[in-house]
Formats: structure tokens, sequence, C-alpha cells
């Protein structure tokens, strides 16, 4: 295809005969993603705002998974955020979803408070001192706080939420004390919870999040979703979210 790069290719979503732009040299999305599209609700006529939206991974889901009116992906890295608008071409989306390059610490300022109903993340889990950076720059970006942190994504998530406007996280769960934490300390009620295990007795390696902005403290811990029945067979749940 004329649009593509060296290194890029065309994925299949699953859903709506929609396409993604890929590099598998720099990142390509994960389960997590399609989990938290699975996850989080759009209702129809509301604007929704993914920080951190990569290749555009969320928008392009959620646009096929919901009846939202509106899709905004904020993306600090200029070649992720060229490969995300060239996915929204793909599949002929400029009315519904826009991209827009900027950093997740400036978003309040770059789109103004309580401009969205609904806001998705799938943030760096690593802080700085977690891990192993990857020595290719995107992936560090993507999986270590190096540009903005946990605290960054959640204030700026209550900045923008509308009154009673909805926040969906994909995170991991060593960290889910200090998500909690904050996300009460930024008037982010968490209002349901759903861990994830990749089989069923594993521990848990993904944690869902819904929170509301201004909520009253009261929380729903759904059932555990697992992921395979065996090595290599997802759940039927798994299959889907993935729409297979």
């Amino acid at each position: 295809m004329s649009n593509l790069l060296p290194g890029e290719r065309i994925d299949e979503l699953q859903r709506n005969d929609y396409k993604i732009i890929q590099n598998p040299q720099k990142f390509c999305f994960g389960m997590d993603a399609v989990l938290l599209s699975g996850f989080a609700r759009v209702k129809a006529g509301e604007s929704c705002l993914d920080l951190g939206c990569g290749n555009g991974i969320i928008p392009l889901l959620l646009s096929a998974k919901t009846q939202g009116r509106h899709f905004t992906g904020l993306e600090i890295q200029p070649y992720s955020a060229d490969l995300a608008r060239r996915s929204v071409a793909l599949n002929h989306l400029e009315e519904r979803v826009r991209i827009v390059e900027g950093d997740i610490k400036d978003a309040s300022s770059i789109f103004g408070a309580s401009s969205f109903h609904v806001v998705t993340t799938n943030p760096p889990y690593m802080t700085a001192q977690h891990g192993i950076p990857n020595p290719d720059e995107a992936k560090m970006i993507a999986r270590h706080e190096i540009l903005c942190t946990l605290e960054d994504v959640i204030r700026e998530s209550a900045r923008l939420l509308v009154p009673g406007g909805r926040f969906y996280m994909v995170h991991r769960p060593f960290r889910l004390a200090e998500i909690i934490s904050l996300m009460v300390h930024y008037k982010i009620e968490p209002k349901r919870m759903r861990l994830v295990y990749p089989y069923v007795d594993r521990e848990p390696n993904m944690v869902l999040l819904e929170g509301l902005r201004g909520g009253r403290a009261r929380m729903t811990v759904e059932k555990p979703l697992i992921v395979f029945q065996e090595p290599g067979k997802y759940t039927d749940e798994i299959t889907e979210v993935y729409g297979y």
C-alpha cells in the first residue's frame, strides 16, 4: 500500500473490517489494549479521549465496538501519532476519530477542562526504577514512565472529564494501591475493578479499572477474567473480546 513506510504492515482488527498499520520494530498493540476496549463503556453521543494512544488501537477499537459520537487520541511520539493518523485514514474514520500530537502532562491545556465524557488510558506500567529499560526509545517510552507519571495521567484525566464522566485504565496489579490512592485524591472514585489472570491457577497480571469523576464511594469487584484455557487456547470470553 502506498502509505506504508519501510518495516510497516497492515493487520486486521476483526471488527467492522477495520485495519491498523503497525511496525513490529517499534511497537505493536498488546492484549491489554484489546481488553481495555472491551471493558470501557462509551455511550451513544459521548466523546472519548485516549491518553497515550500509540498507534491508535484503542480509539479504533472503541469506534468499532461502541456508539460513541467522537474519539480523540493524544500521543507525544511523532511517528506513533503519524501511524495512528494513517490508520484512521485507512479506515475512512476521519469524521469520527482524531489524533492529536501532544504531551499528556498538558492534556487539559490542549483540550480544556471538562471536555470529554470518557477518558481511557493504557499508560506506561513501569517507573524508571522498575525492570530493564528497552534499548528502543519508542518501546521504552511506552513501557516506562519516561515522559509522564501515573499521577500525571490521573490528574489530567480528572481535569478533562465532565462531572460524572468515566475513567478507564488498564495497569498492573502491583501498583493497585498507588492507582486507587491517586484516583481518590483527584476525585475519580473507583467504581469497577476486574483482575485478569493468564491461567486460572496463576496470579493476576493485569487490572482493569473504571472510575467516576465526583462519584460516591462504592466499588464493584467483577469476576476474574481468565485468558487461557490451556497453552495456546483462549477462553471463550477472550475470543469474544477479540471478535474471532
